[in-house]
């Protein structure tokens, strides 16, 4: 599983590029989704790889994330009471082991939405025209991804 966090706007982009961040539903920065490893997910991240951060993200940190960011329609935050009585899972951190490991999907509890509107990290990005291994916040960190979202939550 996948979380990409937009970090660049797209003012004077190109148009694949704008295309590819709406089908990834990355509308703003500071937003994130959680997305499947699969080859087509890839291929997209790898499109704007210049435009957002993204790696491997655990279970823990999928559970902070919806416990502090998820909400649910009405823009109401997701509820242990809420997930119980719409889906098969009986806590926010069962589903996010769930999720994690690929078993389930967003799309499993209805009315869950698949954007997590993030707060600007902590301290602040380091640059946000460089990639990660030089120094920056773009690109692909790999696991570090979740000190990013903890920062971000």
């Amino acid at each position: 599983m996948f979380a990409v966090v937009q970090v660049r706007g797209v003012v004077n982009t190109r148009r694949d590029i704008k295309d590819t961040l709406k089908m990834l539903r990355l509308h703003h920065i500071n937003h994130c989704v959680l997305i499947p490893d699969t080859p087509e997910n890839l291929g997209m991240i790898r499109k704007v790889k210049d435009y957002v951060a993204y790696g491997e993200v655990d279970a823990p940190t999928v559970e902070t994330l919806l416990q502090t960011r998820g909400r649910v329609l009405g823009d109401a935050p997701l509820t242990e009471e809420y997930l119980k009585t719409n889906s098969t899972y009986a806590s926010i951190s069962e589903f996010a082991q769930a999720l994690a490991s690929g078993e389930t999907k967003l799309r499993e509890v209805p009315g869950l939405k698949p954007v997590l509107r993030l707060h600007p990290p902590r301290k602040g990005h380091k640059t946000t025209k460089r990639t990660f291994n030089q120094g920056g916040a773009l690109g692909y960190y790999g696991q570090e991804i979740n000190t990013l979202l903890y920062k971000m939550r």
